[in-house]
């Protein structure tokens, strides 16, 4: 039994991330959309009391489109470009986390994760693995 050609396996971990990547933004996402205004207040602090809880609400939404984002057009093939767009997207939402936590003094590292693997996605559907539409 042969290897799996570097392009299969390169195709299958990308689509590994993605969805590992969708489930986590969609759950965080909901969490976002579902939990009250007054555990928001209390979990985000100052964050909220600058600019209020509709921006994390509006994070929410954007998580859940991008995790959208990252399965729906490169599974049914149209417009399978929102894929890496999504990606990008929730890149640069998990670079201002990641810098919103390091200004705090917050740990960092799940953060970190999350942008890499985004940028894994971003690379790898633009260039090296992109899905062709139907």
């Amino acid at each position: 039994m042969s290897n799996p050609t570097p392009s299969k396996t390169l195709h299958i971990s990308l689509w590994v991330a993605q969805v590992a990547l969708a489930l986590a933004f969609g759950m965080i996402g909901v969490t976002k959309l579902t939990t009250s205004e007054a555990d928001i207040i209390q979990q985000s602090g100052e964050l909220v009391e600058k600019y209020g809880v509709g921006l994390i609400r509006f994070i929410g939404i954007a998580e859940v489109l991008g995790a959208l984002g990252l399965i729906l057009p490169a599974a049914l093939r149209i417009l399978p470009v929102l894929t890496p767009l999504a990606a990008l997207g929730l890149a640069i939402i998990m670079g201002l986390a990641t810098a919103l936590h390091a200004s705090k003094g917050e740990p960092i590292v799940t953060q970190v994760v999350f942008l890499l693997l985004t940028l894994f996605v971003v690379w790898g559907r633009f260039s090296k693995a992109p899905i062709s539409a139907r």
